[in-house]
């Protein structure tokens, strides 16, 4: 990807397309719109489209427009663990589904772990129950470590055992991961006898294992998908981007390249690994999320038309375990600006940074339920606001911390909010959401309660007269690509106090795209279900009460 700088222009007009030959492109900060010479047209070749960059101007007198690549036609689609790990489904649903011949490919496909596999490689998710990483960061003899890559191991034959059976491609898939489990348990032993003598620090090494570890998993789901697909009649490559036995050392774009472009998308069909080897880490830098930044990253590079995600379940109003299953029912349709609120929230839809590189790409990212394969799903586009004002998803996030900072001499005084911040820079702490008045500044916060301790105890110290009181609570939020709905706010008020739930705060921007509830930490699920009944179950009565509002 190159990029230009092209000369500040007068606005003259909206946006009128994305491909190489229009005059121009609208941007959102600047509202100034380039126009391309036809000479520089004629030496792009055809082969690049005008991508806007969000930095600042290059220079006084530009500023810098990426080159991206041309649009194409195939889709980038990414099978989530869950997913991949009924492999029946799978394949009659996504990855065959059907089709022959050329209908099979102009397909690129990432995989994640088997599910499950993750967690045993390094922790589980949701309860922090150590996997291999945590007990061989932890051990103290050679047998521990040895156990820990061996649990794992039988965890994979087990898989392989499930989705082969006795045929001979059980045998490849059992040899690859033997030797990749033999490679990563030698690496892990000689680090562990090597920092025995004292003068190498295991620390030192942890983020390297850690992304070992978790590359394993996604080059173990891969590769069985690719042969399970050769042994079906389809010509599937494993793209393995893992890095293994590789002493070379490029960027996630460059291995990306690297890896695709032997491929022809019209006759093969790329099984990619979800991890890829790059600087940094992909786990360090994107922690869980690391798969969905790999897909995202392939999707804008090679300009899919649309980027695919199949999960276990649709992207929808509500959780259905909350709410129940017949009540709920798919958005449908979506912006990125909801997909933000979604990600801040927790909710298991796409990695906040995979997201951004979707959004500045303009590429379209559609959700669909791996088992219903006839149900086109939800899609998210860059600019999509619902045809009339609603409600399109209620969730939240439990058990935060709303962190309250209360300090008398704060009024009129500023500086307070920015020295609270630098204090929780140095925390594992995540901030959800933040309100203020006069005095009071009260952060939310996504962090174990021993670290919250920490913090308060750090902030009484550097505000001695200062009362600082840390709460747990819940956030359930109303979120919409346009909640500027008359009475809504009213509504949902009404719907929590007819459920005899406290509000213990609100917060509403002026955009109107969320409606953040702080309630209890044990009522979020009827929060939940209150909400759901009013701003969406019963959302028709809603509209027609603002046509009398309006009237």
């Amino acid at each position: 990807m190159g990029s230009i700088d092209l000369p500040w222009l007068p606005f003259e007009g909206p946006w009128q397309g994305n491909s190489v030959s229009d005059v121009g492109r609208r941007t959102y900060e600047w509202q100034r719109v380039c126009r391309i010479s036809r000479r520089e047209i004629a030496a792009m070749n055809g082969r690049w489209r005008w991508g806007l960059s969000l930095n600042q101007p290059a220079s006084p007198k530009g500023f810098k427009v990426n080159l991206l690549p041309k649009r194409c036609d195939h889709t980038v689609e990414k099978i989530g663990g869950t997913s991949i790990s009924n492999t029946a489904a799978v394949v009659e649903n996504v990855l065959i589904g059907g089709r022959e011949g050329s209908a099979l490919y102009n397909r690129i496909f990432v995989v994640s772990a088997y599910s499950g596999m993750t967690d045993r490689l390094l922790e589980h998710k949701k309860n922090g129950k150590p996997g291999a990483y945590a007990r061989f960061a932890g051990a103290r003899s050679r047998s521990a470590v040895v156990e820990a890559i061996a649990e794992v191991h039988r965890e994979m034959r087990r898989i392989n055992s499930e989705v082969f059976g006795h045929s001979s491609e059980r045998r490849v898939a059992d040899r690859f991961v033997r030797d990749r489990i033999e490679g990563v348990r030698d690496c892990l032993l000689d680090l562990h006898r090597l920092c025995s003598y004292g003068h190498f620090r295991l620390e030192e090494n942890l983020n390297t294992v850690r992304e070992i570890l978790a590359a394993l998993g996604e080059a173990h789901s891969s590769h069985n998908t690719a042969l399970l697909l050769r042994t079906l009649g389809v010509e599937a490559t494993f793209v393995d981007m893992t890095g293994w036995c590789d002493e070379s050392e490029m960027s996630l774009d460059a291995r990306i390249g690297a890896a695709l472009s032997a491929i022809d998308l019209g006759k093969q069909l790329p099984i990619v690994t979800g991890y890829s080897r790059c600087p940094g880490g992909l786990v360090q830098l994107y922690g869980r999320g690391y798969t969905e930044f790999t897909f995202a990253r392939i999707a804008v590079l090679t300009g899919a038309k649309e980027a695919i995600v199949h999960k276990e379940y649709h992207l929808s109003t509500a959780d259905p375990k909350i709410v129940g299953i017949e009540r709920v029912r798919t958005i449908g349709h979506t912006n990125y600006d909801v997909a933000d609120q979604l990600s801040n929230l927790e909710v298991e839809a796409i990695h906040s940074a995979a997201a951004k590189e979707l959004l500045h790409a303009n590429i379209p990212l559609r959700f669909k339920n791996t088992f219903e394969p006839r149900d086109e799903g939800t899609v998210i586009t860059r600019d999509y606001v619902s045809d009339k004002p609603q409600a399109e998803i209620i969730t939240g996030i439990r058990g935060v911390y709303a962190l309250e900072f209360f300090e008398q001499d704060m009024v009129s005084v500023n500086g307070y909010d920015a020295e609270i911040l630098d204090k929780l820079k140095g925390y594992d702490v995540r901030i959800v959401t933040k309100a203020s008045n006069a005095n009071t500044i009260t952060h939310y916060l996504a962090a174990p309660p021993d670290v919250i301790a920490r913090v308060v105890q750090a902030l009484e110290e550097g505000f001695p007269t200062a009362a600082i009181v840390a709460t747990k609570v819940s956030i359930v939020s109303a979120i919409g690509s346009d909640l500027n709905l008359e009475g809504l706010t009213a509504t949902a008020v009404q719907a929590l106090a007819d459920a005899c739930i406290e509000i213990l705060g609100v917060h509403q921007l002026m955009r109107h795209v969320d409606i953040i509830f702080i309630v209890d930490e044990s009522r979020f699920d009827d929060a939940v279900r209150a909400l759901h009944r009013a701003l969406i179950e019963d959302s028709r009565p809603l509209a027609a009460q603002r046509g009398v509002l309006n009237g």
